[in-house]
């Protein structure tokens, strides 16, 4: 399928569509050159859907007509209609063909592309944490907190990348220390369970500080991310810091079994919509240790390197890359590729 792909005529549309925003990017007819055309980032609440996201922002700006079509979006790819798991919009591949005329449309899930990325990242746009390094052809898993959570591995398999979508993000919540057992009650906040999502979010942040708060018998100041993170710096706001260095140590506990589950010796990638942010109130030290506190397995996870990604637009430059050289990496087409 690799060769079938290298023959679709460009330009190629490729469109990253998360729980907030969304990012276009085209590949010109000259597949090869790297003058790629960057439309401006929308917000998905501001459509009603893609098909009109494409029609009103998109196709006035492009300096050439589309013939394919390539989107990592924030959910699960199945069935014929896809449903973003944080947002209102639906994928419907055979429309979006009718509507535009594409040939093709490739649907793959938004960290898989973002494990794609680290494939092709230029150094620049990674900032390590602490020791480690990473092996050329060792597994890889990606990881980031934004609207939801996401996670995807990446193993190198005969000189080609194959990504592994997943939705790790939405495994249990583990409570490990005596505060973390005494705010369990108020993350719950009745539901019959807390996934890792609900902690490792732009709302999760927000329901750590609010069960701080509850905890300690202090009312809440803020209600957004960003707040918090603000308040984070002040020091009549201890509340907003133990908040900011508890999700930072959930971040670096979850990206341990991630690099337990996969062996991740090629690398722990971070990135989505926070972490980029908040690179200055990350302890190196204190994230290390909650990272490789995985007895018996220190030794293991002291060898990995752990990274954050800084591009703006990492999963556009993964489903870049491979759109430019799908000979370089081993995609599951099945039920994710529609042709006219």
């Amino acid at each position: 399928m690799s060769g079938f792909f290298s023959k679709l005529p460009c330009p190629f549309l490729l469109g990253d569509i998360g729980g907030t925003n969304a990012r276009f990017s085209m590949i010109s007819s000259h597949r090869y050159e790297h003058d790629e055309q960057i439309f401006p980032t929308d917000k998905v609440s501001d459509f009603p859907n893609i098909d009109d996201a494409i029609e009103q922002r998109i196709l006035p700006l492009a300096r050439e007509k589309p013939r394919n079509l390539i989107l990592a979006v924030a959910g699960p790819v199945e069935g014929d209609v896809i449903p973003l798991t944080n947002a209102h919009w639906s994928i419907d591949p055979k429309a979006l063909i009718k509507r535009f005329g594409f040939e093709s449309v490739l649907v793959i899930n938004d960290f898989e592309a973002q494990a794609l990325a680290t494939a092709v990242l230029d150094p620049a746009y990674l900032k390590k944490i602490g020791q480690g390094t990473a092996l050329k052809n060792g597994s890889r898993v990606v990881l980031g907190p934004g609207t939801g959570l996401g996670v995807a591995g990446i193993a190198c398999a005969d000189k080609r990348y194959l990504p592994v979508a997943g939705e790790g993000g939405h495994v249990d919540f583990a409570a490990r220390t005596a505060r973390d057992i005494t705010l369990l009650p108020h993350f719950m906040r009745n539901q019959e369970r807390v996934s890792v999502e609900d902690i490792l979010s732009g709302r999760g942040l927000i329901r750590i500080y609010e069960a701080i708060c509850a905890v300690d018998g202090i009312k809440t100041e803020f209600d957004k991310a960003d707040a918090i993170t603000s308040a984070a710096h002040n020091k009549n706001q201890p509340q907003a810091k133990e908040a900011v260095d508890l999700f930072l140590s959930y971040l670096a506990r979850f990206a341990g079994d991630f690099a337990l589950i996969f062996k991740a010796h090629g690398g722990i990638y971070i990135g989505g919509g926070i972490i980029p942010k908040i690179m200055r109130l990350i302890d190196e030290r204190s994230f290390r240790l909650q990272f490789e506190n995985k007895h018996p397995h220190q030794h293991v996870l002291v060898t990995i390197p752990i990274f954050i990604m800084t591009h703006p637009r990492a999963a556009l430059a993964g489903i870049s890359a491979f759109a430019r050289k799908p000979e370089d990496f081993l995609i599951d087409y099945q039920n994710r590729l529609w042709t006219a």
